[in-house]
């Protein structure tokens, strides 16, 4: 296996599984003079936690911007369940079954826990067979139920979101994420600032998304949580690949050193 990243060619990735659910292949990526990405992969299976990790600068945003359809990839190709597509919008994005988990939870602090877990797609009722109202109480039904059997949580569905803990805001964010029923969903740092407490919790939340049999790929600065929740860890450095690994079969460090130097650890190279 190539184990180094040159301008001119890319390492050699690790790939026994020849049905991913999503898969990025050569994903190129420019913002004027500044290359972003340069030939990026990523697969991610079916079922799995998949782990995205790289320094700050690393393109790991970019890639998952990519992905859902905020930015167009120069060059590269992206495929579902075998089939080439276009994501032109994360709104295309759901349609082929991604939902994004957002770092800063894109939450409307004065509604509800119903309402923003169906922001901008509440479910409504007909009104003297003309107009088209808001159906408060089946919202109020639907986020709780969902709440209880995505996530095993009981939390108010009426209760506004600037009451709730971290831990709990992330829960409404992710229960939202599970309203159009995907088959992926991406987590962009989902512990950052919470407490140790919450933070576990949100951990929890993910076992159980893998659990109900999504797959999920958590981006995090987080080694610890990388190597509590994922099956498998993808390293990019300077947006470039360096490696695709089982992260039982390595350690921090590895990790740490593919990071920075952009090379495989000559003992996980045989």
């Amino acid at each position: 296996m190539s184990t180094e990243a040159t301008p001119d060619t890319a390492p050699e990735i690790v790939d026994d599984d020849p049905d991913p659910i999503v898969e990025m292949q050569n994903i190129h990526k420019s913002f004027g003079s500044i290359q972003a990405l340069s030939g990026v992969d990523l697969k991610i299976r079916e079922n799995e936690i998949m782990g995205l990790v790289g320094d700050n600068g690393a393109g790991k945003s970019t890639l998952i911007k990519t992905l859902v359809g905020i930015h167009d990839q120069d060059d590269g190709s992206i495929f579902i369940n075998g089939q080439v597509v276009d994501i032109d919008s994360p709104r295309d994005a759901r349609e082929h079954g991604i939902s994004t988990v957002y770092q800063d939870l894109a939450m409307v602090d004065e509604l509800s826990m119903a309402a923003n877990t169906f922001l901008g797609r509440p479910p409504t009722k007909s009104f003297a067979g003309v107009f088209e109202l808001i159906d408060w109480d089946r919202m109020e039904d639907e986020a709780a139920r969902m709440m209880s059997e995505n996530l095993n949580l009981d939390i108010n569905p009426s209760k506004r979101v600037e009451l709730l803990s971290g831990g709990e805001r992330q829960a409404v964010a992710i229960n939202r994420a599970l309203v159009t029923d995907p088959e992926l969903v991406i987590l962009d740092e989902p512990t950052s600032a919470l407490s140790t407490e919450s933070a576990d919790r949100v951990m929890e939340l993910i076992r159980q998304l893998k659990a109900k049999g999504l797959s999920v790929l958590v981006v995090s600065h987080n080694l610890d949580e990388i190597f509590s929740l994922t099956d498998r860890t993808t390293v990019i450095a300077n947006g470039r690949n360096v490696s695709t690994v089982e992260t039982a079969a390595v350690d921090r460090s590895d990790v740490v050193q593919m990071m920075v130097s952009m090379e495989v650890p000559e003992h996980l190279q045989e």
